[in-house]
């Protein structure tokens, strides 16, 4: 499998307006900051935050990477809402833990949605990750999640 840098990852990357988005971040040396619920819950936050750029459809914060199914609002670029999440969760996970360094890996991965896949299914998809990698046995007992259709 060839190995990817994240500036291969921008190659061809555009924002289109009112486009969802499947978007995959994970953080530096994939440290699980988000075992601890406080530091995930100043995720889903931000996620809250951004509202006026983007449309939250669903998403589940795993220890050490976040899932989110997004819509993105007309006039907004996906980078800099991307960045914006980062950046900002960054910043208040490390003054909560009074520290420095970093929290995330550079670069994301994005999956633009085709009209015909079923975005709910898809929703499904990214809620059910804690059940697949074991870490509860019903997605009721796993607390940083939500979709819009669940």
């Amino acid at each position: 499998m060839p190995k990817y840098h994240s500036k291969d990852l921008r190659k061809g990357r555009f924002s289109e307006a009112n486009r969802i988005y499947h978007i995959t971040t994970t953080t530096y040396d994939r440290r699980p900051w988000f075992k601890d619920f406080k530091n995930g819950r100043m995720l889903v936050e931000r996620l809250q935050n951004e509202q006026a750029r983007a449309d939250t459809l669903a998403y589940v914060v795993m220890p050490d990477h976040l899932h989110w199914l997004m819509q993105l609002k007309a006039g907004t670029q996906l980078a800099k809402v991307v960045q914006n999440i980062k950046k900002i969760s960054a910043s208040k996970i490390n003054q909560s833990l009074g520290r420095t360094g970093k929290i995330w890996q550079s670069g994301y991965y994005d999956h633009a949605l085709r009209k015909e896949e079923d975005i709910q299914s898809i929703a499904r998809y990214i809620v059910a990750n804690p059940l697949r990698a074991g870490l509860v046995t019903e997605i009721g007992q796993y607390p940083l999640w939500d979709a819009k259709w669940l």
